[in-house]
């Protein structure tokens, strides 16, 4: 059985992981979320990855998945732990030095209205769900979006991406470019929006247990 470190996205929190978190308990995995000090105006991209290094401790046969925002800490933790595996679900590739307010210029991202955040993030989850997700959203504070991610290169750790058709915050033939441009791979992909964890947690749960 695995351990699985699920890591949030911006604004996010540990909470956004608690279904799929279940549905990988419930298969006999370990699990580890924890909410990245994205408040805190002193920590750096180096502190969100040891807030996760510390909560895996010791555990073993590690996975290491991130969501949107946290394609910038997932290859940190990769990068300090022994990690099986590095998934990727439809996240943001940094590239060496480059500070995570540059990537969104470098990729050619195009900006969509941010006026109803449901129907962009999270129209394919229940509403009741999608409602109270909006409330545990935190504010992100500005050093880690500022300061250049600081590895030389890719980790080296198998690395998957997982796109979502669906998507409309990072658009299914954007991220394709990005992916193949950033990691030289074909991405996967899944049905569903920008938070499946959230609107299909069974079915990222299958996806990522076939990874193993």
């Amino acid at each position: 059985m695995a351990t699985f470190a699920l890591i949030h996205g911006g604004g996010g929190s540990a909470r956004d992981w608690q279904l799929v978190g279940a549905e990988l308990r419930q298969r006999g995995h370990d699990t580890v979320a924890v909410d990245l000090p994205i408040e805190d105006e002193s920590a750096g991209l180096g502190d969100y990855a040891d807030t996760v290094v510390r909560a895996v401790g010791d555990r073993g046969d590690l996975v290491v998945v991130a969501h949107s925002w946290g394609g910038f800490v997932a290859p940190l933790v990769c990068d300090r732990l022994p990690a099986d595996l590095l998934v990727l679900v439809t996240a943001m590739i940094p590239a060496p030095g480059e500070p995570p307010t540059d990537w969104w210029e470098n990729t050619g991202f195009r900006s969509v209205e941010m006026d109803d955040p449901i129907a962009v993030f999270l129209h394919d989850v229940p509403a009741e769900l999608a409602a109270e997700a909006l409330t545990w959203g935190r504010e992100h504070a500005e050093k880690a979006l500022l300061e250049p991610w600081p590895l030389e290169r890719w980790p080296d750790v198998p690395t998957r991406f997982l796109l979502c058709r669906d998507d409309r915050w990072f658009p299914p033939a954007f991220m394709r470019g990005v992916v193949r441009d950033r990691l030289g791979v074909t991405p996967d992909e899944i049905d569903g929006g920008h938070c499946p964890m959230l609107a299909r947690p069974g079915a990222l749960a299958d996806r990522l247990e076939s990874y193993l």
